[in-house]
């Protein structure tokens, strides 16, 4: 069965408190837990939206610093056994025998929901993966960053319908939308986009600009860090921390982008 990114429930809509309400099918988003396994051991439990499940675990194990090239997987499947025939939520990524890894580095072994990408995260510094500096831009122009939020606000047809998903836009130096990913979970939008990268052999990314729906954490960084971009941007407001590790990654850091107004927490001028 195709996955589908919205659902629909009987709802009673009420135009002002005295009038009595109408009752009317309206559409929600879907939100159902993956599981995802490495080699038949499970690493990670996260609330997601189906669809992309590949890209979302090829982007969760690029950003957790395990993968770096497309051809260290071998196969990404949906186990076939018992319940989750149905349902689809178990996925098994199965890794080149010769890539050496640790599972016990991953850091989601517990239930992750979709408004928290990090929990079950021992400490902030567990968090820190090794990964070089993101590479300086050449030829960005910030006079870009203004006609990226209505292309990616015309391209969200699951927030069209539902109201209640986060995108995930990256785009190219020259303003061009190269993909868009939606999900219940911001950080699941963002490993879609880190996953079809690296499955469409495009890493590094840094000439490319990530665009967030919501607010810029720590782990929004971190994920952009993974994959060398070079400009993270949002919609929203970006955390101490995420602005902390924007000057450790090299990485331009782009907050409250609304019309042609926006914030940069550079770590040196662009």
């Amino acid at each position: 069965m195709k996955p589908t990114s919205h659902s629909e429930v009987m709802v009673q809509r009420y135009q002002g408190v005295t009038e009595p309400p109408q009752q009317q099918i309206d559409q929600v988003a879907v939100e159902e837990p993956l599981e995802i396994r490495v080699g038949g051991q499970s690493v990670a439990i996260t609330m997601r939206t189906p669809g992309n499940d590949r890209e979302l675990a090829a982007g969760f194990l690029l950003s957790e610093g395990i993968l770096r090239k497309p051809d260290e997987i071998i196969e990404i499947a949906h186990c076939l056994v018992g319940e989750s025939a149905a349902t689809g939520n178990i996925l098994n990524v199965f890794l080149n025998p010769d890539l050496e890894f640790d599972l016990k580095k991953l850091t989601r072994h517990t239930f992750a929901s979709s408004s928290c990408g990090i929990c079950g995260k021992a400490t902030i510094e567990s968090l820190r993966q090794v990964f070089p500096p993101c590479s300086t831009p050449t030829s960005f122009d910030l006079k870009i960053l203004p006609t990226l939020p209505p292309q990616m606000r015309e391209a969200q047809s699951g927030f069209a319908q539902t109201g209640g998903l986060h995108a995930a836009a990256l785009f190219s130096f020259d303003g061009e939308l190269r993909a868009l990913f939606e999900d219940v979970g911001r950080h699941n939008a963002v490993d879609k986009i880190l996953g079809h990268a690296l499955l469409a052999g495009w890493l590094p990314l840094q000439d490319h600009i990530l665009l967030v729906s919501g607010r810029s954490s720590f782990e929004m960084v971190q994920k952009a860090w993974a994959g060398g971009i070079s400009v993270l941007a949002s919609i929203s407001a970006p955390s101490s921390l995420a602005v902390d590790l924007a000057h450790e990654a090299n990485l331009l850091l782009i907050g409250f982008l609304r019309g042609n107004n926006f914030n940069s927490y550079s770590p040196k001028p662009r």
